[in-house]
């Protein structure tokens, strides 16, 4: 009887180790994070050892605005290893090429790949801190001729410093111009996971944007008064940026001795209904 007692005892005790296992093996990378209704229409998981250059594009370098004002098309700011999109912010190893102080690398769909209109988006990336360090994955209008704000700006996610949030933000006439931010709100800081790989998503339907980290709900824009004013110019298809900055008005100033930063892509995934 003992012996019989025993057994079922150490039986339970197994069942009950491996679904303790089980669970805490189960991370937040491993639970659903997809609303329902949408369907998996485009995966790019950076396989192989180069970009797909159908795809995507190196971003350009600008002089008016500070999210791209040291973009640089330098090899060294790539790689694609393992399954994973590299992007480096550096110092600059040799200024008599080029006058910016830093170099930072970025990739766009820009004249190549929409998204939508009426999707959802999501990027699996972890990031690197350092002083001065934007990272950033957000997206534009495709073909829109209304220009900025006008045209629309979702911001999946903004990384500053050493943050252990993420900032979600959309950008229109009716919230830059107009000031209107407040209500609707236009955007909002999430905690993140600082030193691991975070799901950044995003749900753009003809009513509502709705941003998600790691399968969580955060910010919700809603479409207000039929979108007057250029309230939700969001209902047309966008591309898609993914970039690694460094300084500007926002982050501050850039600390050398915390480069080379980096921001490290696993894989983009693009649903409709």
């Amino acid at each position: 009887m003992n012996l019989k007692k025993n057994a079922l005892l150490a039986m339970f005790i197994a069942v009950l180790s491996f679904s303790c296992a089980t669970m805490q093996s189960k991370s937040y990378k491993d639970v659903p994070t997809v609303p329902k209704g949408w369907k998996l229409k485009w995966v790019e998981n950076f396989n192989g050892n180069k970009i797909d250059w159908s795809v995507w594009s190196k971003c350009e370098r600008c002089t008016n605005a500070d999210w791209c004002n040291t973009m640089s098309p330098d090899s060294t700011l790539y790689a694609v290893k393992d399954g994973h999109l590299i992007l480096r912010g550096i110092k600059n190893p040799d200024m008599s090429k080029d006058k910016s102080p830093y170099l930072t690398g970025g990739i766009w769909t820009k004249g190549k790949k929409s998204f939508g209109p009426n999707f959802f988006i999501e990027v699996k990336a972890k990031l690197q801190g350092a002083k001065g360090a934007w990272p950033a994955i957000w997206m534009l209008p495709f073909d829109s001729k209304a220009g900025w704000p006008d045209g629309g700006e979702i911001d999946i996610m903004e990384r500053l410093n050493f943050e252990a949030d993420a900032y979600q933000t959309v950008h229109s006439h009716y919230t830059f111009d107009l000031g209107r931010t407040a209500n609707p709100l236009s955007t909002k800081k999430s905690p993140i996971n600082p030193n691991d790989y975070n799901v950044y998503g995003v749900e753009v339907t003809p009513d509502y944007v709705q941003y998600y980290i790691n399968g969580k709900p955060t910010l919700k824009y809603p479409k207000i008064n039929d979108g007057k004013e250029g309230q939700f110019p969001y209902n047309e298809p966008m591309f898609l940026i993914i970039d690694m900055q460094l300084g500007g008005n926002w982050v501050g100033a850039v600390d050398p001795a915390d480069l080379p930063v980096e921001m490290d892509v696993d894989w983009v995934k693009y649903y409709q209904k």
